[in-house]
Protein backbone atom coordinates (compact mmCIF):
# COMPACT_ATOMS: atom_id res chain seq x y z
CA UNK A 1 0.00 0.00 0.00
CA UNK A 2 1.49 3.33 -0.81
CA UNK A 3 0.12 6.90 -0.16
CA UNK A 4 0.99 10.06 -1.87
CA UNK A 5 1.45 13.81 -0.13
CA UNK A 6 -1.04 16.32 -1.46
CA UNK A 7 -0.84 20.00 -1.44
CA UNK A 8 -1.75 22.92 -2.84
CA UNK A 9 0.76 25.83 -3.86
CA UNK A 10 0.25 27.71 -0.89
CA UNK A 11 1.22 24.27 1.13
CA UNK A 12 -2.52 23.24 2.37
CA UNK A 13 -2.67 19.15 3.41
CA UNK A 14 -5.16 17.89 1.02
CA UNK A 15 -6.66 14.35 0.70
CA UNK A 16 -3.85 12.03 0.34
CA UNK A 17 -3.87 9.33 -3.07
CA UNK A 18 -3.42 5.83 -2.03
CA UNK A 19 -2.73 3.02 -4.27
CA UNK A 20 -3.59 -0.41 -2.52
CA UNK A 21 -0.74 -2.60 -2.10
CA UNK A 22 0.92 -5.36 -4.63
CA UNK A 23 -1.00 -8.84 -4.77
CA UNK A 24 2.65 -10.52 -3.23
CA UNK A 25 3.05 -8.24 -0.25
CA UNK A 26 3.32 -9.64 3.19
CA UNK A 27 2.93 -8.28 6.66
CA UNK A 28 7.02 -7.38 6.72
CA UNK A 29 6.83 -5.81 3.28
CA UNK A 30 3.28 -3.89 4.71
CA UNK A 31 6.42 -2.45 7.31
CA UNK A 32 6.54 -3.53 11.23
CA UNK A 33 5.96 -0.46 13.84
CA UNK A 34 6.28 -0.54 17.31
CA UNK A 35 5.21 1.36 19.74
CA UNK A 36 6.17 1.69 23.54
CA UNK A 37 4.02 0.97 26.23
CA UNK A 38 2.70 2.76 29.29
CA UNK A 39 3.20 1.44 32.16
CA UNK A 40 0.19 -0.34 34.42
CA UNK A 41 -3.05 1.14 34.78
CA UNK A 42 -1.26 3.69 32.12
CA UNK A 43 -1.75 1.51 28.76
CA UNK A 44 -4.40 3.09 27.30
CA UNK A 45 -3.00 5.69 24.90
CA UNK A 46 -0.20 3.22 23.45
CA UNK A 47 -3.22 0.75 22.66
CA UNK A 48 -4.86 3.43 20.76
CA UNK A 49 -1.72 4.51 19.36
CA UNK A 50 -0.92 0.61 18.44
CA UNK A 51 -4.64 0.48 16.84
CA UNK A 52 -4.29 3.34 14.57
CA UNK A 53 -1.21 2.58 13.43
CA UNK A 54 -2.44 -0.67 12.41
CA UNK A 55 -4.94 0.07 11.01
CA UNK A 56 -3.89 2.81 8.89
CA UNK A 57 -1.52 0.24 6.89
CA UNK A 58 1.27 -0.83 8.85
CA UNK A 59 1.47 -4.79 8.39
CA UNK A 60 2.58 -5.76 11.85
CA UNK A 61 2.40 -3.76 14.91
CA UNK A 62 3.82 -4.38 18.47
CA UNK A 63 3.23 -2.99 21.28
CA UNK A 64 6.79 -3.21 23.68
CA UNK A 65 7.71 -2.50 27.53
CA UNK A 66 7.65 -4.05 30.79
CA UNK A 67 6.55 -7.47 31.93
CA UNK A 68 3.79 -5.89 33.91
CA UNK A 69 2.52 -3.21 31.68
CA UNK A 70 2.34 -6.29 28.68
CA UNK A 71 0.06 -8.45 31.20
CA UNK A 72 -2.33 -5.85 30.97
CA UNK A 73 -1.87 -4.63 27.50
CA UNK A 74 -3.00 -8.82 26.48
CA UNK A 75 -6.10 -8.12 28.26
CA UNK A 76 -7.02 -6.06 25.76
CA UNK A 77 -5.47 -6.79 22.09
CA UNK A 78 -5.37 -9.43 19.43
CA UNK A 79 -4.08 -8.18 16.54
CA UNK A 80 -1.43 -6.32 18.02
CA UNK A 81 1.92 -8.12 19.19
CA UNK A 82 2.95 -7.77 22.30
CA UNK A 83 7.24 -8.08 23.24
CA UNK A 84 9.02 -7.97 26.54
CA UNK A 85 11.90 -4.62 26.31
CA UNK A 86 15.06 -5.84 27.97
CA UNK A 87 18.10 -3.48 28.71
CA UNK A 88 19.62 -3.48 25.20
CA UNK A 89 16.36 -3.42 23.45
CA UNK A 90 17.07 -6.61 21.45
CA UNK A 91 13.40 -6.86 21.10
CA UNK A 92 14.13 -4.63 18.16
CA UNK A 93 15.20 -6.45 15.21
CA UNK A 94 16.52 -5.30 11.62
CA UNK A 95 12.92 -6.37 10.34
CA UNK A 96 11.22 -2.83 12.66
CA UNK A 97 10.75 -0.26 10.14
CA UNK A 98 9.25 2.87 12.94
CA UNK A 99 8.71 3.16 16.58
CA UNK A 100 6.93 5.72 18.65
CA UNK A 101 6.72 6.42 22.28
CA UNK A 102 5.12 8.76 24.57
CA UNK A 103 1.63 8.44 24.93
CA UNK A 104 1.08 7.15 28.61
CA UNK A 105 4.70 6.44 29.14
CA UNK A 106 4.82 8.45 32.30
CA UNK A 107 7.97 10.57 33.91
CA UNK A 108 11.58 9.75 33.72
CA UNK A 109 11.31 7.90 29.99
CA UNK A 110 14.62 10.30 29.14
CA UNK A 111 17.34 7.76 28.70
CA UNK A 112 14.79 5.14 26.96
CA UNK A 113 13.77 8.13 24.19
CA UNK A 114 17.41 8.82 23.75
CA UNK A 115 18.67 4.66 23.79
CA UNK A 116 16.05 4.50 21.15
CA UNK A 117 17.20 6.97 19.15
CA UNK A 118 20.10 5.65 18.66
CA UNK A 119 19.19 2.93 16.82
CA UNK A 120 18.77 5.32 13.81
CA UNK A 121 14.92 3.86 13.15
CA UNK A 122 12.45 6.79 12.39
CA UNK A 123 10.60 7.72 15.26
CA UNK A 124 7.60 9.73 16.74
CA UNK A 125 7.92 11.20 20.02
CA UNK A 126 4.85 12.52 21.62
CA UNK A 127 3.45 13.66 25.18
CA UNK A 128 5.94 12.73 27.90
CA UNK A 129 8.86 11.49 25.62
CA UNK A 130 8.66 15.45 24.64
CA UNK A 131 8.08 16.54 28.44
CA UNK A 132 10.59 14.48 29.41
CA UNK A 133 12.98 16.83 27.74
CA UNK A 134 11.72 19.86 29.50
CA UNK A 135 14.67 20.77 31.22
CA UNK A 136 17.37 20.06 28.94
CA UNK A 137 16.20 19.44 24.89
CA UNK A 138 19.57 19.86 23.48
CA UNK A 139 20.23 16.65 25.00
CA UNK A 140 17.18 15.44 22.99
CA UNK A 141 18.43 17.72 19.93
CA UNK A 142 21.34 15.61 20.02
CA UNK A 143 19.85 12.20 18.54
CA UNK A 144 16.85 13.62 16.20
CA UNK A 145 17.46 13.79 12.69
CA UNK A 146 15.13 14.67 9.99
CA UNK A 147 13.63 11.11 10.11
CA UNK A 148 12.00 11.35 13.14
CA UNK A 149 8.71 13.33 14.52
CA UNK A 150 7.76 14.83 17.18
CA UNK A 151 4.14 16.17 17.71
CA UNK A 152 3.72 18.49 20.68
CA UNK A 153 0.54 20.77 21.32
CA UNK A 154 1.07 24.47 22.46
CA UNK A 155 1.83 23.59 25.96
CA UNK A 156 4.70 21.06 24.97
CA UNK A 157 5.92 23.35 22.37
CA UNK A 158 6.63 25.73 24.85
CA UNK A 159 9.04 23.54 27.19
CA UNK A 160 11.16 22.69 24.36
CA UNK A 161 11.24 25.88 22.58
CA UNK A 162 10.55 28.68 25.78
CA UNK A 163 11.76 31.45 23.48
CA UNK A 164 10.10 30.53 20.20
CA UNK A 165 6.77 32.55 19.82
CA UNK A 166 3.95 31.13 18.52
CA UNK A 167 2.27 34.03 17.51
CA UNK A 168 2.96 32.64 14.10
CA UNK A 169 2.75 29.25 14.42
CA UNK A 170 4.35 28.32 10.92
CA UNK A 171 7.30 30.16 11.73
CA UNK A 172 7.23 28.39 14.91
CA UNK A 173 7.17 25.25 14.06
CA UNK A 174 9.72 25.46 11.11
CA UNK A 175 12.20 27.65 13.71
CA UNK A 176 11.49 24.32 15.96
CA UNK A 177 12.25 21.88 13.03
CA UNK A 178 15.28 24.11 12.23
CA UNK A 179 16.65 23.82 15.69
CA UNK A 180 15.82 20.41 16.37
CA UNK A 181 16.80 18.63 13.53
CA UNK A 182 13.31 16.60 13.10
CA UNK A 183 9.97 17.28 11.27
CA UNK A 184 7.73 19.28 14.15
CA UNK A 185 4.01 18.79 13.73
CA UNK A 186 2.60 21.27 15.85
CA UNK A 187 -1.10 20.91 16.67
CA UNK A 188 -3.82 22.86 16.86
CA UNK A 189 -7.07 24.35 15.16
CA UNK A 190 -4.80 24.64 12.26
CA UNK A 191 -2.18 21.93 12.10
CA UNK A 192 1.75 23.28 10.57
CA UNK A 193 3.82 20.59 10.03
CA UNK A 194 7.64 21.73 9.40
CA UNK A 195 11.02 20.06 8.24
CA UNK A 196 14.16 21.14 9.06
CA UNK A 197 15.18 21.71 5.28
CA UNK A 198 12.75 24.88 5.31
CA UNK A 199 9.56 22.79 4.20
CA UNK A 200 6.12 23.68 5.77
CA UNK A 201 2.40 22.77 5.57
CA UNK A 202 -0.78 23.75 7.34
CA UNK A 203 -3.88 21.28 8.10
CA UNK A 204 -6.70 22.89 7.84
CA UNK A 205 -8.77 19.97 7.56
CA UNK A 206 -10.20 19.61 10.75
CA UNK A 207 -13.16 19.27 13.22
CA UNK A 208 -13.58 20.33 17.18
CA UNK A 209 -14.88 16.64 17.73
CA UNK A 210 -11.17 15.75 17.80
CA UNK A 211 -11.05 17.33 21.29
CA UNK A 212 -11.28 14.26 23.36
CA UNK A 213 -9.11 12.80 25.00
CA UNK A 214 -7.20 9.85 23.31
CA UNK A 215 -6.99 11.76 19.77
CA UNK A 216 -3.32 13.09 19.58
CA UNK A 217 -2.34 9.29 20.35
CA UNK A 218 -4.05 8.31 17.97
CA UNK A 219 -2.19 10.49 15.56
CA UNK A 220 0.74 9.76 16.68
CA UNK A 221 0.00 5.86 15.29
CA UNK A 222 -1.55 7.40 12.31
CA UNK A 223 1.89 8.91 11.93
CA UNK A 224 4.15 5.75 12.89
CA UNK A 225 1.81 4.00 10.63
CA UNK A 226 2.58 5.40 7.69
CA UNK A 227 6.26 5.72 8.56
CA UNK A 228 6.22 2.21 9.09
CA UNK A 229 4.96 1.85 5.80
CA UNK A 230 8.30 3.65 4.11
CA UNK A 231 6.95 6.94 3.90
CA UNK A 232 9.53 10.13 4.74
CA UNK A 233 9.08 11.45 8.00
CA UNK A 234 7.70 15.11 6.78
CA UNK A 235 5.23 13.36 4.24
CA UNK A 236 3.92 11.22 6.81
CA UNK A 237 3.00 13.64 9.33
CA UNK A 238 1.01 15.81 6.57
CA UNK A 239 -1.15 12.72 5.56
CA UNK A 240 -1.49 11.46 9.26
CA UNK A 241 -2.72 15.02 10.17
CA UNK A 242 -5.37 14.82 6.90
CA UNK A 243 -6.28 11.24 7.66
CA UNK A 244 -6.65 12.46 11.57
CA UNK A 245 -9.09 15.24 10.82
CA UNK A 246 -10.99 13.69 8.21
CA UNK A 247 -11.89 11.33 10.77
CA UNK A 248 -12.89 14.00 12.95
CA UNK A 249 -15.38 15.39 9.88
CA UNK A 250 -16.76 12.24 8.98
CA UNK A 251 -17.64 11.03 12.75
CA UNK A 252 -18.80 14.56 14.50
CA UNK A 253 -20.76 14.68 18.02
CA UNK A 254 -20.14 12.12 19.99
CA UNK A 255 -16.67 10.78 18.53
CA UNK A 256 -14.48 8.85 21.41
CA UNK A 257 -10.75 7.98 20.47
CA UNK A 258 -11.80 4.33 20.86
CA UNK A 259 -13.66 4.49 18.20
CA UNK A 260 -11.73 6.56 15.82
CA UNK A 261 -10.13 3.03 14.65
CA UNK A 262 -13.70 2.38 13.41
CA UNK A 263 -13.78 5.13 11.15
CA UNK A 264 -10.23 4.74 9.42
CA UNK A 265 -11.44 2.16 6.64
CA UNK A 266 -13.35 4.67 5.52
CA UNK A 267 -11.34 7.64 5.78
CA UNK A 268 -8.40 5.32 3.56
CA UNK A 269 -11.23 3.88 0.55
CA UNK A 270 -12.15 7.83 0.02
CA UNK A 271 -8.18 8.12 -0.53
CA UNK A 272 -8.47 4.99 -2.97
CA UNK A 273 -7.08 5.65 -6.66
CA UNK A 274 -9.43 3.84 -7.56
CA UNK A 275 -12.66 5.20 -9.36
CA UNK A 276 -15.19 2.25 -7.33
CA UNK A 277 -13.92 4.15 -4.30
CA UNK A 278 -16.23 5.16 -2.16
CA UNK A 279 -15.47 8.66 -2.31
CA UNK A 280 -17.69 10.48 0.25
CA UNK A 281 -16.50 13.70 2.15
CA UNK A 282 -15.22 16.83 0.97
CA UNK A 283 -11.99 16.87 -0.54
CA UNK A 284 -9.83 19.87 1.59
Amino acid sequence: MGFTLNLTEDGTITRPTLVPPPSDAHKYSRGHAMLWSGPPLHTGASRLAAQAALAVGAGLVTIFGDKAALTEQAAHVTAIMLREADDDLACIDHRVTALAIGPGAGAGIADIVCALLKRDIPMVLDADAITAFAGDPARLFDHLCSDDVMTPHAGEFARLFPDIDLEDRAAAALRAAERSGAVVLLKGPQTYVAAPDGRVAVNRHASPWLATAGSGDVLTGLICGLMGQGIPAFDAACMAAWLHGDIGVRAGPGLTADKMMDHIPLVLRGCLNDESADDTGPRT
